[in-house]
């Protein structure tokens, strides 16, 4: 028998919703099979079987909130074992009555006691209901962005799932009978005249706060309140960086290939080598040093976002960097983090330039004493040696915490980065 516990999924989790079970009663089950989607204050995450049987029963509904961390949400029975909880319940409600009766009637009693223990062992594997739709969460996600009704696609994935291969090159509206008279209705309301305009009337929605959500709002809120920012930005060149990177890609495989952001990370990582003062953490009475510069990435998904980690940026080459980089965004996506691959670092790059943002400033991630926003590169006119010419720049601003980096330590950290960006093989020495 195995009790499955509503799981600690990230260091600051005390509590999480549990979005969505992803298997029904009576249904076999092997350890590994994703069971439920919990939506915890980081993401939403799929939680595993850890043992082979078949699932008794469910205690905790799907779509409950507020659920305590280690609070029983289910019970996996093994052949032949009887459900431990539910039997521990009801075995003293028989006993209880026949004691406070004639005695002609205990000999009835034992017959309800029998039946609730035996089903248990009555539950066979039962097919999937017909109506019931598996998919992975980035398949949802990519479905309802491209509105395909999931009922009308086949999983190629275990037991049937619907996977990302499945719908991703499925054209839009795909099963989605009557689309085209629902999407025309709103337009028929909506105001075209000053006569039409006097009976209009503001209309809106209010959507639920996810625990993500509310736990990005509650940090967020923290270390601007808490954390004074201060904020250093610099223009760099990108044409040395952007010619190296397609010198390397031409030598490598698809799979392999380099991004911009690989290099950015790479040179964050050079510089926090060399200027160690940025690389730290305000702990209250102790100021932390770390010594490897192990790099937090922001990466967006729906309704929030999350900061994977790249562990030892600083000793890993750029192409194991690139590697970990790929494995870390399609984990985040499909919800498949780990807790050890999201907590913790002790720096943070937040990269908006592929939405064409020329600057901004980032609110830090706490207990990290800095964070880096990075823009597009943009082709601007620039004087060298007194001529005017063009080169692509790129703006970076740095956001410090003001109890643990001098503005003149911050200054030096842009200084020596902008050199790591301008000239790319150093970082790579």
């Amino acid at each position: 028998m195995a009790v499955v516990n509503m799981p600690a999924l990230s260091p600051t989790m005390t509590e999480g919703k549990l979005a969505k079970w992803l298997v029904n009663e009576g249904d076999t089950v092997i350890s590994g099979d994703v069971i439920a989607e919990i939506e915890t204050d980081k993401a939403l995450m799929e939680v595993e079987a850890l043992d082979d049987g078949v699932m008794a029963s469910i205690l905790v509904p799907e779509g409950s909130e507020g659920v305590a961390v280690g609070t029983p949400i289910a019970e996996i029975l093994a052949e032949g074992e009887t459900t431990a909880l539910s039997a521990s319940e009801e075995a003293p409600k028989p006993e209880a009555k026949p004691e406070s009766e004639a005695k002609p009637e205990p000999e009835a009693k034992p017959e309800p006691e029998v039946k609730p223990e035996a089903k248990p062992a009555q539950v066979v594997p039962e097919a999937h209901p017909k109506n019931r739709i598996f998919a992975s969460p980035l398949a949802k996600r990519i479905a309802g962005q491209k509105s395909i009704n999931l009922a009308a696609v086949t999983g190629s994935g275990p037991h049937g799932r619907i996977i990302k291969a499945d719908i991703e090159t499925l054209p839009d509206g795909y099963g989605a009978d009557g689309a085209k008279a629902v999407s025309a209705s709103p337009q028929q309301s909506i105001p075209t005249t000053a006569q039409d305009m006097a009976s209009y009337q503001p209309q809106s929605d209010l959507i639920s706060v996810s625990s993500t959500r509310k736990v990005i709002a509650s940090r967020l809120q923290q270390s601007m309140q808490d954390a004074p920012h201060f904020y250093l930005n610099m223009e760099i060149e990108l044409d040395t960086l952007i010619a190296m990177r397609k010198s390397m890609n031409a030598a490598l495989p698809d799979e392999q290939k380099i991004s911009i952001n690989d290099m950015i990370i790479k040179s964050a990582a050079a510089t926090l080598i060399k200027v160690p003062g940025v690389n730290t953490s305000w702990e209250g009475d102790h100021i932390r040093q770390w010594h490897h510069a192990d790099i937090a990435v922001a990466v967006a998904l729906d309704g929030g976002l999350v900061t994977p980690i790249v562990w030892g940026a600083d000793i890993l080459s750029l192409t194991s960097v690139s590697a970990r980089m790929k494995e870390l965004v399609t984990k985040a996506q499909t919800g498949k983090l780990k807790l050890e691959e999201f907590s913790g670092g002790s720096f943070t790059i937040s990269n908006l330039g592929m939405y064409g943002i020329s600057s901004f400033t980032a609110v830090i991630n706490p207990p990290h004493g800095a964070i880096l926003a990075i823009g597009a590169g943009v082709e601007k006119p620039v004087v060298k040696d007194g001529n005017i010419t063009t080169a692509t720049m790129m703006t970076a601003t740095l956001s410090g915490d003001h109890r643990v980096i001098d503005g003149a330590v911050g200054a030096e950290w842009m200084a020596a980065f902008k050199n790591y960006v301008e000239n790319p093989v150093l970082a790579l020495i």
